[in-house]
């Protein structure tokens, strides 16, 4: 950590700054939180009506200004109350694509101190019925193919508990007892207020389900208190950066006299996913910002509105940004408004850093690195200190605790070559998994969540993700780290996807195999791989499997690739 940083850090969080540190006790367990931290996320919304006639959301060639919005939220808030009962403790479904309508009923639901239960749009119709009966929710808003897939469920969900649908964007024929959203849902007709509500940080504010590799989804409880700093986290993280800038004189002193320009967010990942929601909606909401939904991820759709709405924040997964560099558009559009380009949801390769940070015109590359169960970011590295260290994933939060532990759960001693699961304590994490106590205690001990993540910490506090614990290829006793290989493998001019996966084998166990989709024209085989590879990473670390496909690799909802999927496919079940 540079010294310029860490000055701005001591400064922000010394007793009478801005981000100010105590120690509290929630649940048994002594966390660190901000002194000055709102108490909950409806705060934060209320506070946002200031922002009037700002633009807010974007979908497509649809506009809607703050207020528009807050009328709205209003109108369904006291629907969901008056005609449904909704209150404090309960739960709100919402399960369809980055509508407008997703951000109204989510700010809705908050507002009114219920849950709002993000469903994965991806799911099935039987994964959907899995998904309700689980978080039994008194309403659920769906647009058209959600509904679709849940009507032949519906019966099975009610019998479990009533539940009210209301259909967002559908003309289908409906169930009498559903209800339309143009239909209920009239901003000309909202109160001049929210109804009342009593809300403690420690409620939960929104239900995600997260997508496990077997047996069904988990549904984590992030809480009101965890939002609300992982905002704050996100600001604290900017600013520290913005300030040790300055302290170095690599950044122009700010104009007082300059009329403030507004950011513009594009959320290209699914918003019933914390990197949309939490960490681009919560902070875009704050700040004033406008945000630009999409119909689907198409990079060159995306760079078209780039161009058109002057997006300054791009925060995809790694594979996003991929594409966007790599499409022919990208030297035919304007993306000079670009600021900040990166995500979460995975590593950046270094390879893709040096490729951002060459790229942006006055911008620079960043990353996340979080999990839905720390409701957000755990660690944030960008402009100069990640091109230093391209590698991190930044330094860990202000209100978290880290540290490594053995596969038996015991602490490491710290030091930069300690290598070990990362774990976290403090604000941000979960309470838990819904109706799952045993799950809920295996991941969360005395406060300390097991990420699951094999990392190191720097002798400067930057956290490096090595690999998932579970995403391991052990050939002969030796410990394979997945991304490691594909690091390498990303450096080769001629890859545009790769993904690394173990291969059963019957004499060392697990060999590597890697399933690759080369860029037009690419003539790359596997013997030249092989040779690229033998001057980069130890020689028991190269593919002994190497499938080179032309249709691009399978991912889920978030953009991540599916590696189950290409295991079945290559090797069998």
């Amino acid at each position: 950590m540079t010294d310029h940083y860490r000055e701005a850090w001591d400064e922000l969080t010394a007793p009478g700054g801005s981000f100010e540190i105590e120690t509290i006790d929630v649940r048994g367990v002594p966390i660190q939180v901000f002194k000055s931290a709102p108490p909950n996320m409806r705060v934060l919304w209320e506070l946002s009506a200031g922002h009037g006639d700002k633009d807010y959301l974007v979908y497509e060639d649809e506009r809607y200004t703050y207020a528009e919005v807050h009328a709205q939220v209003r109108a369904l808030a006291h629907l969901l109350r008056e005609s449904h009962g909704v209150r404090e403790g309960d739960r709100v479904a919402i399960a369809m694509r980055n509508y407008p309508e997703w951000v109204v009923s989510y700010w809705a639901a908050l507002s009114l101190g219920a849950a709002a239960v993000g469903m994965n749009a991806w799911w099935t119709g039987p994964e959907m019925e899995y998904g309700l009966t689980d978080s039994r929710p008194k309403v659920l808003i769906a647009d058209d193919e959600r509904i679709e897939r849940v009507l032949p469920h519906l019966d099975a969900v009610r019998a479990e508990q009533p539940m009210h649908l209301i259909s967002v964007r559908s003309e289908r024929e409906l169930p009498d007892d559903a209800t339309r959203w143009t239909d209920v849902v009239r901003a000309e007709d909202a109160p001049d207020s929210l109804p009342e509500a009593t809300i403690d940080p420690d409620d939960d504010a929104c239900i995600f389900y997260t997508s496990g590799t077997t047996g069904f989804p988990k549904g984590a409880q992030l809480t009101h208190r965890g939002c609300v700093h992982n905002i704050l986290h996100i600001v604290f993280m900017t600013t520290a950066a913005g300030m040790a800038a300055q302290k170095a004189g690599t950044a122009p002193a700010p104009d007082p006299d300059a009329a403030p320009s507004q950011a513009v967010f594009m959320a290209p990942t699914p918003l019933f996913h914390v990197t949309a929601n939490n960490c681009l909606l919560h902070p875009c909401t704050l700040a004033g910002g406008r945000l630009v939904l999409t119909y689907k991820w198409d990079p060159g759709r995306a760079l078209e509105l780039i161009e058109r709405e002057q997006v300054t924040n791009f925060s995809g997964v790694p594979t996003m940004s991929r594409e966007l560099l790599a499409h022919p558009d990208w030297a035919k559009r304007d993306t000079s408004s670009l600021q900040g380009m990166g995500g979460g949801g995975a590593a950046l390769q270094p390879d893709l850093v040096d490729k951002i940070d060459k790229s942006l015109k006055t911008g620079a590359p960043s990353t996340g690195y979080g999990l839905t169960e720390t409701c957000g970011i755990v660690t944030a590295n960008s402009a100069a200190n990640y091109v230093a260290k391209p590698a991190s994933c930044g330094p860990v939060v202000p209100t978290l605790e880290a540290k490594l532990v053995d596969e038996a759960g015991n602490d490491l001693p710290p030091g930069p070559d300690t290598v070990g699961q990362l774990c976290v304590r403090g604000s941000v994490v979960i309470k838990g998994y819904l109706n799952r106590p045993e799950a809920t205690a295996e991941a969360i001990q005395d406060g300390w969540f097991n990420t699951g993540d094999i990392a190191r910490i720097d002798e400067d506090g930057f956290v490096f993700i090595v690999d998932r614990a579970k995403d391991m290829v052990l050939r002969g006793g030796e410990n394979i780290y997945c991304s490691e290989v594909e690091t390498a493998i990303y450096e080769h001019d001629d890859v545009a996807e790769v993904a690394v996966f173990g291969v059963p084998d019957d004499r060392l166990g697990e060999e590597v195999g890697a399933a690759i989709v080369l860029r037009n024209g690419a003539s790359l085989d596997e013997e030249g791989l092989r040779s690229f590879l033998g001057e980069r990473i130890a020689k028991f670390k190269i593919p002994a499997h190497v499938w080179f496909r032309t249709e691009p690799l399978p991912r889920n909802a978030n953009g991540k690739f599916v590696k189950r999927e290409l295991r079945d496919e290559y090797v069998g079940s």
